[in-house]
């Protein structure tokens, strides 16, 4: 009977059908969330209409962020990642400042600032995935 018991234990033990404890389903479908923003957004409009689109994944950002700090997640490689995107965007509002004053809706440095900044989530996005799918401090994976 004991043997049997260890044999399902094991058996359903070694099933990888489940996120592990640590998956953080908030922050899981908030990366989705923003991924799929950022995959379907700004794809053909031009530059100057895209800002609405780059606020919306702004929001999604601040939440992610939120929950990050929630799950005490934060990370050098994170902070960095922000700071990148904090320094797109403002780009972005300058370029956007810059275009609306030419009238020119396809104005270069604008579109060059929306993909620097469509850029900067990209890469936001691959911390928090690298963030949400790392083991936590202290459960004993870490090297001694």
């Amino acid at each position: 009977m004991a043997a049997l018991a260890a044999l399902a234990a094991l058996t359903t033990g070694c099933r990888n059908d489940t996120a592990p404890a640590w998956g953080y389903p908030e922050l899981s479908a908030t990366l989705r969330s923003l991924s799929r923003h950022l995959d379907e957004g700004c794809t053909e409009t031009p530059p100057a209409s895209c800002a609405d689109e780059l606020d919306r994944l702004g929001v999604l950002a601040e939440q992610a962020f939120s929950e990050v700090l929630d799950h005490r997640l934060l990370d050098g490689g994170y902070l960095e990642a922000m700071n990148d995107l904090d320094g797109a965007r403002e780009l972005r509002v300058a370029a956007a400042r810059e275009a609306r004053s030419r009238h020119d809706p396809h104005y270069l440095p604008l579109r060059r600032a929306v993909l620097a900044e469509r850029l900067a989530y990209r890469r936001l996005l691959a911390e928090l995935e690298s963030l949400r799918t790392a083991p936590p401090p202290g459960d004993g994976t870490e090297p001694v």
